[in-house]
């Protein structure tokens, strides 16, 4: 049988017996390590993809959190601008009109038109930062579609039309009836 090249050597005396053992162990240490390296390099790849997929995720979530706020700033920025545009005056406003605002009960002073405008449904109270507006409806329903809870009186309009089931229907209500 054919002799390692390393026991061909020896044979020949060109290495001594301690140079060959010393260069066996060293070629046995490279595999070695050549075969955790792989393992292991195995491993901090796979390791540094899932941290860079969960970087990404995070990054991702962030995102999309800033962008909700820029969104809800958006919103409220323009809910404020309608509200500014559409102001209506209540000056010289002598009645007082009460309504609710997260369970308290607040307090506008109205004229007269504005009082039956605001209850006949043609307009509504909305919130602007820490006050109060009075603006048209059709105003108020764009800002219900942007943010329902600014505004906080909307009444639905009346028409004049009765109920069917009513049975005061064919009775006539006098004009001259005060409450």
């Amino acid at each position: 049988m054919a002799k390692s090249l390393q026991e061909q050597l020896l044979a020949a005396g060109a290495v001594d017996k301690s140079r060959a053992t010393k260069l066996k162990k060293a070629k046995h240490k490279q595999a070695k390590q050549r075969a955790r390296g792989s393992v292991a390099a195995d491993e901090v790849k796979i390791s540094a993809q899932l941290a860079q997929a969960q970087k990404t995720e995070r990054d991702r979530e962030l995102s999309r959190q800033l962008q909700s706020a820029q969104d809800e700033k958006a919103i409220k920025a323009q809910i404020r601008q309608l509200i500014e545009t559409n102001l209506i005056d209540r000056q010289g406003g002598d009645i007082s009109y009460n309504f609710v605002d997260q369970s308290v009960v607040k307090k506008l002073f109205l004229s007269q038109e504005q009082q039956s405008a605001l209850a006949n449904g043609h307009l509504a109270i909305g919130r602007l930062d820490d006050s109060y507006a009075l603006i048209p409806v059709p105003v108020a329903n764009k800002i219900v579609e942007r943010d329902p809870d600014a505004i906080l009186v909307l009444n639905t309009p009346t028409c004049g039309a009765r109920n069917s089931d009513d049975p005061y229907l064919e009775y006539e209500i006098p004009d001259d009836l005060t409450w």
